[in-house]
Order: structure tokens, then C-alpha cells, then sequence
């Protein structure tokens, strides 16, 4: 327990202080109006789409290198590193083009107002402009997670979001005077609304890439390059990533076509609705990203303890974890319940988005332990190479539960009916990955040894 809490505490307060940076933005955007906070929601689900393809990609390789490290063969996880290195910048590239090509069409295709079209599409250029920093970022800090090394990814984490904050404060808003101590200061400010947004995420984005590729190509013990490696993609390595990585890719394109589906099913409620599901998303994300914490630190310890050969000790990392998990959400889902007002008093000035936001966080609130479950124990199965079966319990919880029942509420219920049949389908979810994780079937899975490592044995 105690190497389970020493591996979440930097990932936790890496994805606390990613969750601040989302408040500060949404703060900000929500400053502008109803309509800019839409024009982000709009697009959101599409933002995660994309990104979960990056996550998966990392994962395809990241994981290898879990279990090279726990078999002590630091060689070959190097060459892992340089194959998924050139994978992930081939890859970011090829989805950032898909994603400038589709930015104009994209808020008409979900539904969007016309007042909040523009605004989207040019939020959601930038952001797949963007996507190969955010790749080669989230490739980077995945294989050093794997590594054991989780201080470095959290700090730099938190350098992102900091960036985030003072870029967008002076991209968002134009020129103003402000005092302080009776001094009067002149903020300098672009005033570029809802795309200086995007541009400041976009900046902090490439500058943290750049740390992080440097952090995991000179600075890491385990993985630090040298001068004679291989840099040719080997067929193995890219089939072992794609039998890993490819079922989560499928299960994000299942999740966010889901999600999207949900903002189709919230655009015809209105703008009060569309910007109140947005910011609810956005708040409820500080009760749920310290399960992802976590779920980083079990895949770590499950993949280096699978690499080792010894499935005892992943099967308890990954029981801890899930414990631990289950009961900060617990917390934090309480803390969500009652300062639900409060939240979205920060979130914008709007009383009717503050009311209806509050009123669907609250029933939210009572999914988060069993919602805990899901993500660590999704990440413990990540770790033993465990990605099909999860992937298609996520297939059938999202669109068997979640979108059918919102298609029946939403009509009768608004947007409460949605969160409702949200609140259901997540403590299903929970349920259906602890049977997972109780059965112990993912222990079967193979280990993702180097074929020359096989052999050695």
C-alpha cells in the first residue's frame, strides 16, 4: 500500500492541478458569456476522441516497457522507446491533419447554434493543430510512468497547466488596468475570446512536450538514449502495440461516438443547457481525476510486477489500488454534492446555468465511488495487457445504457434525464470491472516479453 500511495500522490496532484487549469479556463471563457462557454462544450467530445487516440497509442508501447523494466531488460525497452517515439510523431501528425480537415464542418454536424459555429470551429482548428505536441507529450510521460519515474510527468503536468492559466489570461482578454495596493498595473491582453483559449492550451501544450521528450531521452535512468540503439519500427514491437493499444482506440471511438451522440442528444435542449452540461462536465472532473492518478500507478505496478512473473503481487497492487481509488472518489464525491453551488458560482455569472448546472452535479455525485472502480481498475488491467475484454464492457455500459436511456429521458426530464441515465450507466460500469478484477481471468494474459528475451529464458 505504501509504494501504491508513494506512485498516486505526484499523478494525483499532476491531474488536481490539471483540473484547476480546467476551472481557471472555464472561468475565463465563462466570463465571455454563455455562448463561448457552448462553443467549447460543443466540441469537447471530439477533443477527448482524438486525445483518446494519443492515450492509446502511449499505451501500446508504454506498457511493453513496463514489463521490460520489470524483467530488467532496459535495453530493449530503450528500442521500445525509439519505435513508439516515431510511431506516436507519424501518428499525431496524420490525426492532426484528419482534424484541421473536418474543424469547419464539425459544431454544424453536431448541432450547433449558428452563433456558437464560428467560435467552435476555429477552438477546434487549433486544438488538432496542435495534436502532435499533445502525442508526442502523452507518449512521453506514459513511458516514463512505466518506468516507476512519476515525479518528473506530474511536475511537468503542473507546469502545463500554470502555463496554461497565464497564456490564456493574456490571449483571452484585451488590455486592462488593475491596482493593487494602490498601485495601478496595465495587463497587457490579445483579446482573442474563445480562440485565445485555445491558443494558449495549444502553446502550453508544445512547450511541455519539448520537457518531456528531454525529461524521458536524457534525464531518465531507466530509459535515457544512446548513441547505438535501433530506431527501425520492428514488427513485433508494432504488433504487440497495436494488440494492446487498438482495442483502447476502439474503445475511445466507442466512448466519445457515445459522447457525441450525448451532445446531439443536450444541443436541441439550448444554449442554457448545452453551456450547463459543458461546465457540469468540467466540475465533476475534479472528483474523478485522482482516480486516473491512481489508475497511473496500477498500471505501473501491474505491468512491472507482470514483467517480473510474479501475478500475486499484480493481482494485490491491483486490489489496493482499487480500494484506494474507490474511497477518495467516495470523498471527493462528497465534497462534489456539497459544494456543487459553489463550483459553479466560479464557473460563470449566468444564474440559470449556475441552477440547472448544480442540480445535475448533485445527482452525478452518488456515481462517483463505483465510477472510481471503473478507472483504476481499467487501469490495473492496462498494466497485465488486459484491453479487449475492458473495452467491450465499455461498449456495451455507454451505448446499451447510458445513450438509450438519455434518448428516453431527455425529451421528458431535459438535461437532468441525461445526468441521470449517466449516473446509472457509470455505477453499472463499476460493477461489471470489479466482477472483472475479482474473477482474475486478466492474470492469464500474456507478458509482453522482446522475443530475444524468450529466448533467454
Amino acid at each position: 500500500m505504501r509504494k501504491v500511495i508513494q506512485l498516486s500522490i505526484p499523478a494525483v496532484l499532476a491531474e488536481i492541478s490539471s483540473i484547476a487549469m480546467q476551472y481557471i479556463d472555464a472561468a475565463m471563457v465563462g466570463s465571455l458569456g454563455a455562448n463561448a462557454t457552448a462553443a467549447i462544450g460543443l466540441v469537447t467530445s471530439t477533443t477527448w476522441l482524438l486525445g483518446g487516440f494519443c492515450i492509446a497509442l502511449a499505451t501500446g508501447f508504454s506498457v511493453q516497457v513496463a514489463h521490460l523494466i520489470g524483467a530488467k531488460n532496459c535495453q530493449e525497452a530503450k528500442d521500445v522507446l525509439r519505435q513508439g517515439l516515431l510511431c506516436a510523431l507519424l501518428f499525431g501528425l496524420t490525426i492532426s491533419a484528419v482534424g484541421t480537415g473536418i474543424s469547419k464542418r464539425l459544431p454544424v454536424w453536431l448541432g450547433g447554434e449558428a452563433e456558437v459555429c464560428g467560435d467552435a470551429s476555429r477552438y477546434f482548428f487549433i486544438y488538432a493543430c496542435a495534436l502532435p505536441a499533445s502525442q508526442m507529450r502523452q507518449i512521453a510521460g506514459s513511458m516514463l510512468q512505466c518506468s516507476g519515474e512519476m515525479k518528473i510527468p506530474s511536475r511537468l503536468n503542473i507546469l502545463m497547466c500554470g502555463l496554461d492559466v497565464i497564456l490564456n489570461s493574456l490571449l483571452i482578454f484585451p488590455a486592462r488596468q488593475f491596482s493593487f495596493l494602490g498601485i495601478a498595473f496595465k495587463m497587457p491582453g490579445a483579446g482573442l475570446g474563445v480562440t485565445g483559449a485555445a491558443l494558449g492550451t495549444a502553446l502550453s501544450e508544445v512547450i511541455t512536450a519539448a520537457l518531456m521528450l528531454y525529461a524521458v531521452c536524457f534525464r531518465s535512468e531507466s530509459l535515457r538514449l544512446e548513441k547505438h540503439g535501433r530506431w527501425h519500427v520492428e514488427k513485433e514491437c508494432l504488433g504487440r502495440a497495436v494488440h494492446l493499444g487498438l482495442p483502447m482506440a476502439l474503445e475511445h471511438t466507442i466512448l466519445c461516438g457515445a459522447q457525441i451522440a450525448g451532445t446531439r442528444i443536450v444541443a436541441p435542449l439550448g444554449t442554457i443547457s448545452v453551456a450547463a452540461n459543458s461546465l457540469a462536465v468540467t466540475a465533476e472532473s475534479f472528483c474523478y481525476m485522482p482516480g486516473y492518478g491512481i489508475s497511473a500507478a496500477a498500471t505501473t505496478l501491474v505491468g512491472q510486477s507482470m514483467g517480473a512473473g510474479k501475478p500475486e503481487l499484480a493481482k494485490k497492487y491491483a486490489r489496493l489500488s482499487t480500494g484506494l481509488g474507490a474511497v477518495v472518489m467516495a470523498f471527493t464525491g462528497a465534497l462534489m454534492f456539497f459544494g456543487a453551488p459553489w463550483m459553479f458560482s466560479l464557473l460563470t455569472p449566468d444564474p440559470a446555468i449556475q441552477s440547472l448546472g448544480t442540480k445535475v452535479l448533485r445527482i452525478e455525485a452518488f456515481a462517483e465511488p463505483l465510477y472510481g472502480i471503473s478507472i483504476v481498475v481499467a487501469g490495473a488491467l492496462r498494466g497485465a495487457g488486459d484491453t479487449l475484454i475492458p473495452s467491450i464492457m465499455n461498449l456495451a455500459s455507454m451505448w446499451g445504457i447510458r445513450i438509450t436511456s438519455s434518448i428516453f429521458l431527455a425529451p421528458r426530464l431535459g438535461l437532468v434525464g441525461v445526468w441521470l441515465a449517466m449516473c446509472g450507466e457509470l455505477c453499472v460500469r463499476g460493477v461489471m470491472f470489479l466482477v472483472r478484477l475479482l474473477r482474475g481471468k486478466w492474470l492469464e494474459q500474456k507478458k509482453f516479453m522482446n522475443m530475444k528475451q524468450e529466448e533467454k529464458v
